[in-house]
């Protein structure tokens, strides 16, 4: 089973060519997802510990962390000290339930998944990109967001074009969604010919 990893920063489409994989039957994991449910559970006490006051009825209140990581830029390696490791059990679940299940490819939606050195583990890595005008126009209709968080965002993710860089394959929805969708359905059929070595490498249980 092919193990490949779907990356691209802050408003690029991530989530569109995922929902296309999803149509082809092959499954997906959202590490965005994965650190929201964790927020609503695993995650909360050790968070509301290191940083207090940003649970509120039980859940992490992702406004007043942030507000929080804003105001200690320092806090975000002692949050992802916390939160990485639990995502990355959640991640090899989740890829050796697809490899069980018979699934050919299996696909780690990791929005950091370079700034992680992520990419060490997968057979092959996506990226998904648009023109800066398009990205900024997208995030900006997010509720809440604003010009200067999108460029506090921005500046802890890697550059699109070093993304583009270490790609094994590109996505680019600057065009239509028909475009988009024909980019995907490229690269899956491409995939299904590339050699399967990561899941044995790195994600297999142990014996």
């Amino acid at each position: 089973m092919l193990v490949v990893g779907l990356t691209g920063s802050i408003g690029m489409g991530k989530s569109t060519v995922a929902a296309r994989l999803r149509e082809h039957g092959i499954p997906v994991f959202d590490a965005d997802a994965e650190v929201h449910r964790l927020y609503q559970g695993g995650a909360v006490a050790p968070v509301e510990a290191v940083f207090p006051g940003v649970c509120v009825d039980g859940v992490i209140d992702r406004m007043r962390l942030a507000r929080a990581l804003a105001a200690d830029p320092a806090g975000f390696k002692r949050l992802e000290a916390i939160v990485h490791p639990m995502v990355w059990q959640a991640e090899r679940a989740f890829v050796q339930e697809a490899s069980v299940n018979g699934a050919s490819i299996a696909i780690l939606e990791i929005p950091l998944l370079f700034e992680g050195g992520s990419e060490k583990k997968m057979d092959a890595v996506i990226v998904v990109s648009a023109p800066p005008d398009v990205q900024r126009a997208r995030v900006l209709e997010r509720a809440g967001m604003t010009g200067a968080r999108l460029d506090a965002l921005l500046a802890r993710q890697m550059p699109d074009a070093e993304k583009r860089r270490r790609a094994d394959f590109i996505v680019d929805t600057g065009g239509s969604l028909a475009h988009t969708f024909a980019q995907t359905d490229a690269i899956i059929a491409a995939l299904r010919g590339q050699p399967a070595l990561a899941y044995q490498r790195d994600w297999a249980p142990a014996c």
